[in-house]
């Protein structure tokens, strides 16, 4: 049975201070390397008729396999973290015809490298789960494309699922297996059981469509502009600026940036709205409470010797198991990040090294276990990178 959590007003707060941890660079580890173009082993990021803010291109990873969504390119490629390519899923009106991988409707025989067909047309985010499985957003062909005038939303995306071969298993849209298209998709996860979570953008919020990992839906989770927490007594005009899946558990990571009326000095007259706080809102998506929240601490721009003040906001890179949440902020020579520990209210303040001919474009993926990977453009080559923070954050399993 589906069940609709339409989110409430709520407000409470658990604050944390600042600690004078040392800022720590964390380690960089380059993998391979991709040619820009659109032969199997390689990138196609770039084009005339595209520029690169319009790229969703996207990287994901799982045991140390790397899946990349070249949306230029209209394919889906697996790479070991050596840069083998292992397969490859493609449309072969775009694409072509592959020289090192055989194709799968060549033989009965079993291929271990293979390229499989499929019509794909703008291919973005992606997400693999434990059995290896992929799901895939993609967009509908213009025939099967839908808009609600009354509600202003474009009904035009889905879920492709595929196995760990690579093989179509189904696609997904709002009511599940065969559904009707998704709005625009901002982001898919896989979380506990393998489910999978798809975050929906419309004019008026937010929708998350929550699967089991058969396909069937369990929750579909409402998050209306008007009813975003406020803090308690305070005029305060809130903006949802992210939304992440836990993959440990039925919990959702939301991040809220708050803004606040500005007064002339002179005049006390209202002369604007200014940047106030961003808090991260944790919510059990069964039921659609909010169990925890947490400040998140401004940036400390004097220990970085930042002569011009200036208002730096953070941005969510991911979550990993037990309630880490990664945060970045741009930087000369590369990203400051600030890790939040959402259960025992620790963080950690670190840095990781992105050279500026590396920001032609970059995307980057956590993993669950909190190996931070990225994707970095330059105008001539993709690289592939991961940033190994087990030290970095005190998670060391043995």
């Amino acid at each position: 049975m589906i069940r609709f959590v339409t989110i409430a007003f709520c407000s409470f707060f658990v604050f944390f201070s600042c600690s004078n941890a040392e800022i720590q660079s964390v380690d960089r580890q380059n993998l391979f390397r991709l040619d820009i173009g659109r032969f199997e082993n390689q990138i196609d990021l770039f084009g005339l008729d595209q520029s690169p803010a319009m790229i969703k291109t996207n990287i994901a990873m799982r045991d140390g396999i790397f899946y990349i969504s070249d949306s230029k390119g209209q394919k889906v490629t697996k790479f070991t973290s050596y840069g083998d390519l292992l397969s490859m899923i493609y449309n072969p009106e775009t694409n072509p015809p592959p020289f090192t991988l055989k194709k799968s409707d060549q033989s009965s025989e079993v291929v271990t490298r293979k390229a499989i067909t499929y019509p794909l047309i703008q291919n973005g985010n992606l997400a693999v789960d434990s059995r290896k499985h992929l799901y895939v957003e993609d967009r509908l062909p213009p025939d099967r494309r839908t808009y609600d005038n009354e509600k202003r939303v474009l009904f035009d995306s889905t879920v492709l699922h595929f196995d760990n071969e690579g093989n179509f298993i189904e696609y997904l849209g709002q009511e599940g297996i065969g559904g009707t298209p998704f709005p625009y998709i901002t982001n898919i996860y896989t979380s506990v059981h393998d489910e999978l979570a798809v975050v929906c953008r419309l004019p008026t919020g937010w929708n998350v469509y929550w699967f089991d990992s058969n396909g069937t839906v369990l929750y579909v989770v409402l998050i209306r502009n008007e009813d975003l927490p406020l803090p308690k007594g305070e005029s305060l005009y809130p903006s949802l600026d992210s939304i992440n899946a836990a993959p440990d558990g039925r919990r959702l990571i939301i991040k809220v940036d708050y803004y606040k009326d500005s007064y002339d000095e002179s005049t006390k007259t209202k002369s604007g709205i200014v940047f106030d706080r961003s808090i991260l809102w944790v919510m059990n998506v069964e039921d659609g409470t909010y169990q925890n929240n947490v400040e998140i601490p401004p940036f400390d721009q004097a220990q970085q010797n930042i002569k011009e003040k200036v208002e730096l906001v953070y941005s969510v890179l991911g979550v990993s198991r037990g309630g880490k949440v990664f945060l970045s902020i741009p930087d000369t020579g590369g990203y400051h990040i600030l890790v939040l520990d959402l259960e025992s209210k620790d963080q950690k303040r670190g840095f990781i090294r992105v050279e500026q001919d590396e920001l032609a474009f970059n995307t980057f993926y956590l993993l669950e276990e909190g190996i931070l990977s990225a994707l970095l453009a330059t105008d001539y080559e993709a690289k592939i990178v991961w940033w190994r923070t087990e030290k970095f954050t005190g998670d060391v399993r043995k």
